[in-house]
């Protein structure tokens, strides 16, 4: 299936992730959050553990269609493989260090001590999954595909149930991912959003998180393959519900948990991927309701650009003072805060600032401008 011909249905999925993950990342304030847009904070599920999930699964579906090109030519292959991961990560861990900078209590500006900064993130686990991914689909079909995607996800069980504690292997302080990283990194290079040093985009969480981009090439795969749209619908709406019926069942054993990446949140999450792209395909290829759809495709089309470029945009808000304020919190004082309930206002700055960076995806789009990797 050529390009022209693939489903819409993916090219929104894709964009309406990068929409989702810019407003959850994003809000007024972050202590007044609905609790759909921010992460649980332990074991559970959010709308908002969905959307990095979604991202690895979308990277699958576009590995499935540009991987063709390169397939036959090995070198070609491994050079571009390497050469994106390597930049994708590379640019991840640049964002954890931007702006470069900060202001000392003394009030001068002072340059970042590099060796402190962050190791993981977002684009540091998309670097690391795409790669491996990457290997596995150069020379497995799609059966063996599969089966090493079950086998991933039953190790890194085994894994994190035989090195955790006893007491509690998937605790915060007692999982195996945080004792690994603490063996490797100082603590200054983990994240310490939970109180402690751990990162939840350590190396051992993402061995399951491999798996949420082989499901997404497999569904792209599939996808290419299955010319009647009807039956891709009604296919991917009962293996949706039967992962997300699997991943319940999972969970009495091993918790649906996004900063440990548990094998059942692997399951969970591609069950709702699922889900969501079937009625995707029910609204948009079947019943042709396409008129809405410009908006995530424009996001779509430059999904890494637009999301490192939000990252950046919002770090600049915080940097620059305004009579010893940020703008950041000028902006939501004054235009969001001074006439809504705080909850309120933290979401409409979100939806803003979603709005912003889509309306410069849609510059880009205008003008042809695409930046891949």
């Amino acid at each position: 299936m050529s390009i022209k011909n693939r489903y819409t249905s993916l090219d929104v999925l894709r964009g309406l992730t990068i929409a989702l993950m810019i407003m959850v990342n994003t809000p007024g304030d972050w202590n007044n959050i609905y609790a759909q847009f921010e992460h649980s904070v332990w074991h559970g599920f959010t709308i908002t553990d969905l959307v990095f999930p979604t991202f690895l699964f979308v990277v699958g579906n576009a590995m499935s269609f540009s991987i063709k090109k390169f397939q036959d030519r090995d070198s070609t292959y491994f050079l571009k493989l390497f050469k994106r991961s390597f930049i994708i990560f590379i640019i991840g861990w640049l964002l954890n260090a931007f702006p470069f900078f900060y202001r000392a209590d003394s009030g001068n500006w002072e340059i970042i001590n590099f060796w402190d900064v962050r190791f993981f993130g977002v684009l540091q686990r998309i670097a690391f999954c795409y790669f491996a991914a990457g290997l596995i689909v150069k020379y497995l079909s799609v059966r063996n595909i599969s089966i090493i995607g079950v086998f991933l996800l039953f190790l890194y069980w085994g894994l994190m149930y035989f090195f955790g504690d006893s007491a509690d292997p998937y605790s915060l302080t007692g999982n195996a991912s945080l004792k690994l990283d603490i063996a490797i990194f100082r603590p200054e290079n983990l994240y310490h959003g939970f109180g402690i040093p751990f990162d939840p985009e350590g190396f051992l969480s993402t061995i399951p998180a491999i798996v949420n981009v082989l499901a997404g090439y497999l569904v792209g795969l599939y996808i290419q393959k299955t010319k009647n749209k009807s039956k891709a619908f009604y296919t991917l709406l009962v293996i949706g519900l039967l992962a997300l019926i699997l991943a319940q069942v999972w969970d009495l054993w091993f918790p649906i948990n996004k900063p440990i990446w548990t094998s059942s949140y692997v399951i969970y999450s591609t069950g709702w991927d699922l889900l969501v792209l079937s009625i995707l395909i029910l609204f948009i290829e079947l019943l042709n309701f396409k008129k809405w759809n410009y908006f995530f495709i424009v996001f779509g089309r430059n999904p890494l650009f637009i999301y490192i470029l939000s990252g950046i945009i919002i770090s600049l808000f915080h940097l620059i003072h305004i009579n010893g304020v940020s703008v950041k919190i000028i902006i939501y004082n004054n235009i969001f805060l001074s006439w809504l309930d705080p909850l309120n206002a933290s979401l409409l700055f979100a939806v803003f600032y979603m709005l912003l960076l889509w309306l410069i995806a849609l510059i880009m789009d205008r003008k042809q401008i695409y930046i891949k990797v």
